[in-house]
């Protein structure tokens, strides 16, 4: 009988690397573990036997991988394909299971707001698509595709008829041009909106530090210490911020907001200074673009469209705001509340950068192109 002669193994830098980070990895598989310790301890010249010895295995184990990796390189290292156990669920029951996922229950008669796999799974058997089948089985085939009805998304048709135009004055104005001319150098953009209704909220114990393994622990009952606005003006191409804190939105706070904009300069002197709002009470319409361009002759409004203050570059402040210094939400009074959102504005204004903002004209067009293929307005309904 021919006697076995070890195959020498030589590794290059890389598969020498990629083995290393196999055989040290936490959480590498132990099967993958194995084979990588088996050829590099081939690489450096140990007999199969002593392998096999050191690692607890047979030295037909050995000799096997250190020939698949000689023949196949890193490739041989993994498990050759396998027929396995043949599938119970057909591919026309497959089917059926992703056709159902991807109807709305209420289509089908059944009274839930969104599917699960044991729903999934009772209905297929109620209609007669399947004979049996399991939720993980469900859970299985639906990730194949991927598909979760478990799981919905909120959006927003746009309704406003002069949507698109609207919009890409505002995204035109981002990019640095105004009625298709490039704006001049002097021009300003400032982004204005409202944080309305701010609570202080007084923890009802103190709010304790965190230590190691404990987060900070915040009292889930409070006491209403009243409530505030937060009014942000921001200049879209310096990243700083004006901003104050009166006890409501409206009118006077709006324009007392615009006077300590348009009160500095370069806004004072700049040949145009355009003001992009949403629609609020307070700077709705025609009446306010006019009222503020009474105030301040070189300022322009621009409205953004009905439920489009995603545009507003301001509301990105906001969510700073919210995750900095409003949540968790821990003051005493509203005094405590404004003195602390004004000084977190001084110290943002420190470091203030422009937003990387990319979302241009042509980005519009390809969205309403998609919106509109999909024509969910069409499947609405009629109403009664």
């Amino acid at each position: 009988m021919p006697q076995y002669r070890a195959v020498p193994v030589t590794l290059s830098a890389g598969e020498r690397r990629t083995l290393k980070k196999r055989a040290r990895g936490a959480k590498t598989a132990y099967r993958d573990w194995l084979r990588a310790q088996i050829v590099l301890a081939a690489a450096r010249g140990r007999a199969s036997a002593r392998i096999a010895a050191d690692l607890h295995v047979s030295v037909d184990t050995v000799r096997k991988w250190r020939d698949r990796f000689t023949a196949r390189g890193l490739d041989g290292l993994k498990d050759l394909p396998r027929s396995g156990r043949p599938r119970r669920i057909t591919a026309l029951e497959r089917a059926a299971v992703c056709a159902l996922a991807c109807q709305l229950p209420v289509t089908t008669g059944v009274p839930l707001s969104r599917w699960t796999a044991p729903e999934l799974a009772a209905e297929l058997v109620a209609q007669g698509l399947v004979s049996a089948i399991s939720p993980s089985s469900v859970l299985r085939i639906l990730a194949e595709h991927p598909i979760k009805p478990w799981q919905y998304q909120s959006w927003l048709f746009p309704r406003d008829p002069d949507f698109a135009a609207r919009a890409t004055v505002i995204l035109d104005l981002y990019q640095g041009y105004y009625q298709g001319k490039r704006l001049h150098p002097g021009d300003r953009i400032v982004s204005v909106d409202a944080k309305p209704s701010i609570q202080a909220r007084a923890r009802c114990h103190a709010t304790g530090p965190p230590g190691p393994g404990r987060p900070t622990r915040v009292e889930h009952e409070y006491d209403r210490a009243g409530a505030l606005a937060l009014l942000a003006a921001l200049d879209v191409r310096t990243g700083k911020v004006f901003a104050s804190c009166p006890q409501t939105t409206g009118i006077a706070p709006f324009m007392a907001l615009m006077g300590q904009v348009m009160s500095h300069e370069p806004y004072a002197s700049a040949p145009r200074v355009f003001v992009i709002v949403d629609n609020g009470s307070d700077h709705r319409g025609k009446k306010a673009a006019q009222r503020l361009r009474d105030a301040y002759p070189n300022a322009i409004m621009i409205h953004t469209p009905v439920h489009a203050s995603w545009l507003n570059q301001v509301e990105i402040v906001f969510s700073i705001v919210q995750k900095k210094v409003i949540s968790p939400n821990d003051f005493t009074s509203t005094a405590q509340l404004a003195a602390t959102l004004l000084a977190f504005i001084d110290r943002y204004n420190q470091t203030a950068r422009p937003f990387n903002w990319k979302f241009t004209a042509a980005d519009l067009t390809g969205l309403l192109q998609r919106l509109s293929a999909r024509d969910e307005p069409a499947n609405l309904p009629e109403a009664a």
